[in-house]
């Protein structure tokens, strides 16, 4: 099956896409517990992939008391599906910059889609625009009344690592912290739709090469904490020295999470 140049990029840059609002939940969980013994607070905070939401659901989301909603994707993604308003809420765009998000448009192996994927995570920690978006969205989280929510694409990547942090500043232990993570996963409705699009398109053989970048991998994940290790030692060295925000802003922000 041959495919155009064309007919490629606009697949990668669909693939990048993952349209829906299926990985929407709350970031505590059910009341994640913390090392300390203590759990956090739900309907506090809340993360999703793009919001393609009927006029039902988002009212439902309104219903749930949410001000604030931070769009972590980058501006082209938002121009092709901007987000559908949530009663109440007001819409801020804090872009996650400095992410090689173009890599995974073409692929040719396997190989490649993990290489990207393990790019893609460590810029959350090496980008310097990564990091002032992080920041950003921290501190909104710690400063700003009522329930939020954040998200990007697919709800896994971008918005998985802030998700990450959060729950790490918490006290939640590093295990929980990466199951949660790996909830992605089991929304599998939209990725199965864009794994039938490859199929499709690219062929059969590309299934396996393209499904790298359509989930949750722990490997990904590990990739930021060892860069974290690496560079900053510790989350909190991260948070303080990397992203550049303050104790302060990081005991606000756990205060409003713990129970």
């Amino acid at each position: 099956m041959s495919t155009s140049p064309a007919e490629t990029d606009d697949l990668g840059s669909e693939l990048t896409r993952l349209a829906s609002a299926d990985n929407f939940r709350d970031v505590a969980g059910d009341g994640y517990p913390t090392t300390d013994g203590r759990r956090l607070r739900t309907g506090v905070l809340f993360r999703s992939n793009e919001l393609q939401l009927t006029d039902a659901d988002a009212h439902a989301l309104g219903s749930l008391g949410i001000t604030a909603v931070y769009d972590l994707r980058e501006t082209h993604e938002v121009d092709a599906h901007p987000d559908i308003e949530v009663p109440g809420s007001t819409w801020h765009h804090v872009e996650v910059r400095g992410i090689p998000m173009d890599s995974v448009s073409h692929l040719a192996s396997r190989d490649e889609g993990l290489a990207a994927m393990r790019g893609v995570y460590r810029a959350f920690v090496d980008n310097p625009d990564a990091r002032a978006s992080f920041a950003e969205l921290l501190t909104r989280l710690a400063t700003t009344d009522g329930a939020q929510l954040f998200h990007c694409t697919a709800g896994k990547d971008r918005t998985g690592w802030a998700a990450a942090l959060v729950l790490t500043l918490c006290g939640v232990d590093r295990d929980v912290v990466v199951t949660d993570y790996l909830l992605t996963n089991a929304v599998g409705g939209t990725r199965e739709k864009y794994l039938a699009m490859v199929r499709e398109h690219l062929g059969e053989d590309k299934v396996a090469v393209y499904e790298t970048v359509m989930v949750a991998d722990a490997a990904y994940l590990q990739e930021a904490f060892d860069a974290v290790a690496a560079t900053y030692g510790s989350i909190e060295d991260y948070v303080r020295d990397g992203l550049g925000v303050s104790d302060e802003t990081v005991a606000a922000l756990v205060s409003r999470v713990l129970a």
